[in-house]
């Protein structure tokens, strides 16, 4: 009777696993279009307006994240408080930092520096975590930093605010990501979540205030579109968790790329030359090397890459708990 009930979870969990791959890609798409939504507000309003109103919608997201066993306090609640102070200030600059990029780019030369996460992850997870980091991840950081050396063109091409601020985005993400390794299991998803909404909110409500404006009716409509999609985003990458492993549900992110090209040129008249396309494709292959070698370890894998990018983080992060190390 055992080895019939064992038979048949393992059944439903292959029936499943396709449709959380499916869900994943979804999940994606909408952060994609939540992202857009910055873009299309070209900057009208200040940035830190922007993650404010964003981080009110975000609330929307909670009561799909809430378990049976969570309490509405633990939206706030901690088994490490000075890490989750680390995380509510990560996720303040990073959705701050990625809404600037988002604005000031084109969302493919965004999402390309923002893509550094994992090999961000690598670097920090050495420093703090005393990982043995072997040749194959090693090459994966080469590789994105060259990919970005590509795009960026430093000495031939004007860089931007656009461009510090992605890169910084990138690296608050994978802190993030690090403090959720460092935490393991002993940490609600709820709270994960609610560390980096209440950071988002508090800091950018303090610094909106001396130039804050009252948005007009078509930016309150893009508003409102990149807060409840990334909302609905975080919701879809979670069910996806559950329904897949993650080390299939955090490939599809580098699927947003496409969604960045093809809004680009359909929306915002933006164009790619050759080395930026080279650099791209070098950078979201030192994502897929690192997410490869992630894989073999059993280690929890970097997530979803959005304007609000540690908002999500949680999603996958928590489904997937370190094993014994295979480096």
């Amino acid at each position: 009777m055992t080895s019939i009930t064992a038979h048949s979870n393992s059944m439903a969990a292959g029936h499943s696993t396709p449709r959380g791959v499916l869900l994943a890609f979804a999940s994606y798409a909408v952060f994609a279009f939540s992202d857009a939504s910055i873009k299309i507000l070209h900057g009208t309003l200040p940035s830190y307006q922007v993650a404010f109103i964003g981080s009110l919608f975000g609330f929307a997201a909670i009561p799909f994240l809430k378990t049976r066993g969570d309490e509405w306090l633990d939206v706030v609640r901690t088994t490490n408080r000075p890490l989750w102070m680390l995380r509510f200030a990560c996720g303040a600059i990073g959705a701050i930092c990625s809404i600037v990029a988002f604005t000031k780019l084109t969302m493919a030369e965004a999402f390309a520096l923002l893509f550094l996460l994992p090999s961000f992850v690598t670097i920090l997870s050495v420093v703090f975590l005393k990982e043995d980091v072997r040749w194959q991840r090693w090459t994966a950081v080469i590789i994105g930093f060259v990919g970005v050396l590509v795009v960026l063109r430093p000495g031939f091409r004007e860089l931007s605010i656009g461009h510090l601020c992605a890169a910084i985005g990138g690296l608050s993400g994978a802190v993030s990501i690090v403090i959720n390794r460092a935490l393991g299991s002993k940490e609600k998803r709820i709270s994960l979540y609610g560390a980096v909404l209440f950071g988002t909110l508090i800091v950018s409500g303090l610094l909106m205030l001396p130039e804050m404006t009252w948005p007009t009716a078509w930016q309150w409509m893009f508003l409102a579109s990149y807060g409840l999609l990334g909302a609905a985003g975080t919701v879809l990458l979670m069910s996806a968790a559950k329904l897949a492993p993650a080390n299939l549900v955090a490939p599809p992110q580098y699927s947003q790329m496409i969604w960045a090209i093809g809004f680009g040129y359909l929306l915002f008249n933006d164009s790619i030359d050759l080395p930026m396309a080279l650099g791209i494709v070098l950078i979201v292959f030192s994502g897929l090397l690192t997410l490869a070698r992630e894989r073999k370890r059993g280690t929890p894998l970097p997530a979803a890459v959005v304007a609000a990018d540690t908002r999500a983080s949680f999603a996958t992060a928590q489904e997937s708990q370190a094993k014994t190390p295979n480096r």
